[in-house]
């Protein structure tokens, strides 16, 4: 058994990696507002959404796999070019945000735990992000990201620091609970967009591009990436699923532990992730505290360098320039560059002392706005024969796509109305 767990924790990566990091502060966020505000009324979206971010994101895996390109780069090369030049602007916009917003979170739970002020540590956490991410080669910084998404088994962990209707959670799971206000069709798209969010897509084909280069080229010279093999796509497989299998793990108990905290102790309005993890010390005990604090910051290390590498991966390839994490900051300056900018840009969000919870929930909220667009762009890509050949989507996988395009734009436009 060691050595089987051993060879699956080798096999993963980028799937894993991009499952983890869809539980960023922003996720946090969302999914404990929706534990806190609504119980368990919220739980089936954590299973509903699973098959759906799994078609999603296997496409777009998929896509950089075959093609060797990120979806930036596809959409360039077949896609008219103000359709890229929208998409991009929306995604870097958003993630930037997104990043202070975690920035934010994140100064707030370290501030719980060390006596720190809030803004010198965003300051010290933003130094650090950007050392590991420019400096250490590729291979380092994949191993740490594989790291810290296993650091988010604390939320496992957690979950059992409180006495729960396990009968209950189940019924939940599996029978969807809807509540007719506006309050709840927010939220929920606030769930899907941040379940579901859009740079996830981009930087797990980019990842893809990065591992065939790491396992196929030497460094130095002209590397020719060979046809992808029924192996990697298998592989492919496995380990998209896996990560979002783990990714909605998580959610599930995020929203259990908020809901049989919060929710029953009457703290429906969560105003700061430090207050959700100050609420559940006297309610939940010190070892819930802190295991739910370790998260968020562990959850922001992981996800704030994946936020502004999706950015840089869109704006490379719009552009044209060399790029890709494997490549050291003197061969991909200007990669590294928007990497640089929109981390410092995001740092203004808890410098200047935005509301953090209200900027993760709204980021995940546009997500969910932008998801729908994405999406459609990636099944049409994902069955286009000039970039895919054979290995387009088969029948299966399209009817998950477009359901899931339909859901997506279904709660959008509620959410347009009802906002």
């Amino acid at each position: 058994m060691p050595n089987k767990l051993k060879r699956l924790w080798k096999s993963m990566g980028p799937g894993l990696i991009t499952g983890a990091s869809d539980d960023e502060p922003s996720g946090i966020a969302t999914y404990t507002i929706a534990g806190a505000k609504f119980g368990l009324a919220s739980l089936w979206m954590a299973l509903f959404t699973l098959p759906l971010m799994i078609a999603i994101q296997e496409m777009s895996a998929r896509i950089g796999r075959v093609s060797n390109q990120g979806l930036a780069g596809n959409m360039k090369k077949h896609y008219p070019k103000w359709l890229l030049f929208s998409i991009a602007f929306l995604i870097v916009t958003v993630n930037t945000i997104n990043i202070g917003a975690d920035m934010s979170g994140m100064a707030q739970s370290v501030a719980l735990i060390l006596p720190f002020p809030e803004k010198i540590t965003a300051i010290i956490m933003t130094v650090v992000i950007l050392l590991l991410t420019v400096l250490l080669p590729y291979q380092k910084i994949f191993n740490i990201f594989k790291w810290l998404a296993l650091s988010l088994f604390v939320y496992v962990l957690a979950i059992f620091t409180v006495h729960e209707n396990w009968p209950e959670i189940l019924k939940n799971l599996v029978v969807p609970k809807i509540l007719f206000t506006k309050e709840f069709f927010i939220m929920m798209t606030a769930f899907f967009g941040t379940t579901i969010a859009p740079y996830l897509f981009f930087w797990q084909a980019n990842q893809e591009v990065e591992e065939k280069i790491i396992h196929q080229c030497k460094p130095g010279r002209v590397c020719h990436l060979k046809p992808v093999t029924p192996e990697e796509l298998s592989d492919l497989r496995v380990d998209t699923r896996v990560g979002m299998t783990f990714s909605n793990l998580i959610t599930f108990c995020i929203i259990i532990l908020t809901s049989s905290t919060l929710f029953k102790a009457g703290l429906h309005n969560v105003e700061t992730l430090k207050d959700a993890a100050e609420a559940l010390k006297p309610i939940a005990g010190e070892y819930s505290y802190l295991l739910f604090t370790i998260g968020i910051i562990s959850s922001g290390f992981l996800a704030i360098p994946i936020l502004a590498g999706s950015a840089a991966y869109v704006i490379a390839e719009t552009f044209g320039w060399s790029q890709g994490l494997n490549k050291t900051f003197t061969k991909a300056k200007e990669f590294y560059g928007v990497i640089i900018a929109s981390t410092l840009i995001g740092l203004i969000i808890p410098l200047l002392g935005f509301h953090p919870v209200k900027a993760l929930f709204y980021t995940a909220i546009l997500y969910g706005l932008i998801s729908p667009i994405v999406i459609a762009m990636i099944i049409h890509m994902a069955n286009n024969p000039n970039i895919m050949g054979q290995h387009v989507n088969s029948r299966s996988m399209n009817l998950i796509g477009r359901f899931t395009l339909i859901i997506m734009t279904a709660t959008a436009v509620i959410s347009l109305i009802v906002i």
